[in-house]
This record gives structure tokens, sequence and C-alpha cells, in this order.
């Protein structure tokens, strides 16, 4: 049985195949998106997932404007977003724009999730 759904963004196809395998072998229903955030954001709205996770290692400034635009959008607003990994100046700015979100690090990840596992 499965923990929920995630959808992933990480703006690095084999990296994010990578992640989303992890998650899956944890237990997660994964879809991602590794190149555009207008698209990824669509499927979100579409198909809302229990929590989005945004790796936050490469291009953080497409994961802050597609993390804004959910954050403001009605159908997704209520929607958790953790944000994994970053260097602190990209973290800060992000923690800036979005307030709610939730920030971890790779190894915190899996425990960060569980607390959002439908029983």
């Amino acid at each position: 049985m499965s923990k929920g759904r995630i959808f992933l963004f990480h703006w690095n196809q084999n990296e994010a195949k990578e992640y989303a395998e992890q998650l899956e072998k944890e237990g997660w229903d994964v879809d991602y998106e590794w190149e555009d955030g207008a698209r990824g954001g669509n499927k979100v709205k579409i198909d809302p997932p229990d929590v989005v996770v945004f790796y936050h290692t490469r291009l953080p400034s497409h994961s802050r404007a597609t993390a804004k635009y959910l954050a403001e959008t009605k159908l997704t607003r209520g929607i958790p977003l953790i944000f994994v990994g970053g260097e602190s100046e990209a973290l800060e700015k992000t923690k800036k724009k979005i307030p709610g979100g939730i920030f971890v690090s790779e190894d915190e990840l899996v425990t960060t999730l569980a607390k959002f596992a439908k029983a």
C-alpha cells in the first residue's frame, strides 16, 4: 500500500529519476519534473499530490518560482512544499519567498515525509 503521492521537482533528468526511485522504494508514488516548472505546476494543479518536494541543489531560482506559483494558487496552496538541501544564500531567498516551506537536509527527508504519509 502506498504511503501517498509525491510530486518531485529537480532540474536534472537523471538525478530526478534516481531521487524518485529512492522515494518509491520508501513506499511513495512519485511523479517528477526536471525541465519545465510551468508544466510541472500544471500537473500538480490537475492532479494534486499529498506533498511536493523540491531538490534545492540545482537551479534554486527555478524551484523558488515554481513553489511561489503553487503556494499562491488556490488549488495547490494547501499542499506541503518541502525543500531538500541547497546552499545558505539560496535557502535564505527561498525562505523569504516561501514562508510556509519546509526545509530539510537529504538525511531528514524520509523522516519528514513520514509525517505526511497516509495511515
